[in-house]
């Protein structure tokens, strides 16, 4: 096969994206990755500056889940350094390790009505006390205490996980990942940064043959018969045609339809697709200092701030993520609301008033950056729970990442299940295996 003839196309090095390109390539299929930045990664990317390592999005990676088993399974490096205890909370000024008593322990730290509380948090997806799917967690949270510091826990749990205001994000979503899952997972930092982690997925794509194009933007998708059958890439200042089989979009759904045009399309699923382009936003500041600022090992959450969620040191467990003599922090807040319009001046001089109320020692830190992530680069292209279909109405084009979520799930993490997910179904859907047994009689992968 020449160079512009592949079974698979991945549209974007993101998280979604690379896991797809590895689990592809490891079962044989020639696959291509196309992406229109000058690293891999995405918005889970990691940026360096002044020797600092700068994560862009995703700070933290899941350890023994989804993501993990996915390198395992491809044969890609997986450096993580766990940390323990992976989340303090600040209580009354103190930092609470509740690793081991749950949500009991913290929320009894908080009010007296800790107990009724919890025992909803365990029955509240089903029967009669069920929230409505309009429902907020916040409106949720205020139906059993007024507690201002409880709603403050929430509202920075909501940030934490989701990357989303308690008032944005349904209370069914909340109650589900709580209930269904550990709410306390094991989690690490990779040493490089988290790019590091997609190098080593992009390394396998390239080890099984197929290849990673960076500076390379995809302008447009071949439709031929209602289905994909290549595309435009913009490389190197040339427009490069190439032939494909399956293509996967790891953009966007909403990218993805003005790469493929809505006259190729259900106007029923367009629809869908514009009205589920929910990103939200978070407001994130990247910090140093000479002297330690925090106890905290890995993440430190907040009960009482206007919009700090948390705080993220790095260097406790990945010293050489800045220079010598330097400890590095990331703080992150949600602005009201979070998904919308906001005056971004006004939001993040507020996080960073948490901050110097919070972190002493702050004031004499130094900024490193302050990023404020919306729009067309959230942190999350779909609020958690209004996820679309990975699949399509046309039948070779399916998409990744995290507009496309199994309901409930959130992060790299869950982009990683969207990508198994999807190689599977193209596995099953014997599309590539037909295309290539034509090819070459006698062949199966």
């Amino acid at each position: 096969m020449s160079e512009n003839q592949w079974d698979a196309l991945v549209v974007g090095a993101g998280a979604g994206g690379l896991c797809t390109a590895a689990r592809l390539s490891h079962h044989g299929y020639r696959t291509l990755v196309a992406e229109r930045l000058d690293r891999v990664g995405g918005r889970a990317s990691t940026d360096d500056m002044d020797g600092f390592t700068l994560n862009r999005g995703a700070v933290v990676i899941e350890l023994g889940g989804i993501t993990e088993q996915t390198f395992a399974e491809v044969g890609a490096k997986f450096e993580v350094r766990p940390v323990n205890p992976a989340v303090l909370y600040r209580i009354g000024g103190r930092d609470v390790d509740v690793s081991t008593g749950g949500w009991g322990l913290l929320l009894s730290q908080l009010t007296r009505h800790g107990a009724r509380l919890v025992h909803n948090l365990g029955t509240a997806t089903e029967g009669a006390e069920a929230p409505d799917r309009e429902m907020s967690t916040a409106e949720w949270v205020r139906r059993f205490t007024e507690n201002e510091a409880v709603q403050g826990i929430f509202r920075s749990m909501c940030g934490m996980i989701f990357a989303v205001g308690s008032e944005e994000l349904p209370a069914r979503v909340f109650l589900t990942y709580f209930t269904r899952r550990n709410a306390f997972q094991r989690f690490g930092f990779c040493p490089e940064g988290t790019i590091g982690l997609w190098r080593a997925l992009a390394e396998v794509v390239e080890r099984n043959g197929g290849a990673v194009w960076l500076d390379s933007e995809v302008t447009g998708l071949d439709v031929q018969d209602g289905r994909v059958a290549g595309a435009r890439i913009s490389r190197g200042g040339e427009t490069v045609d190439v032939t494909c089989d399956v293509v996967v979009s790891d953009i966007g759904p909403s990218a993805t339809l003005d790469l493929i045009g809505a006259e190729h399309l259900p106007a029923d699923y367009v629809g869908r697709v514009l009205q589920g382009d929910l990103p939200c936003a978070t407001i994130s500041v990247n910090f140093a200092s000479r002297q330690p600022l925090l106890t905290a090992p890995g993440v430190l959450s907040f009960a009482r701030t206007r919009r700090l969620c948390y705080v993220v040191n790095f260097t406790a467990t990945c010293p050489k993520m800045a220079p010598p003599g330097w400890h590095l922090y990331v703080g992150t807040g949600v602005p009201k609301p979070s998904v919308g319009d906001f005056d971004a001046d006004a939001e993040t001089a507020l996080v960073l008033q948490d901050l110097r109320e919070e972190i002493p020692g702050f004031d004499s830190a130094r900024v490193l950056s302050i990023a404020v992530a919306r729009d067309e680069w959230p942190p999350q292209r779909t609020v958690s729970g209004y996820d679309l279909p990975r699949d399509t109405p046309i039948p070779n084009l399916w998409n990744v990442g995290d507009a496309v979520n199994e309901y409930a799930d959130v992060g790299t993490t869950a982009c990683a299940e969207t990508a198994k997910t999807v190689v599977e179904q193209i596995i099953s859907s014997g599309v590539l295996r037909a295309v290539r047994s034509a090819e070459f009689p006698g062949h199966v992968r």
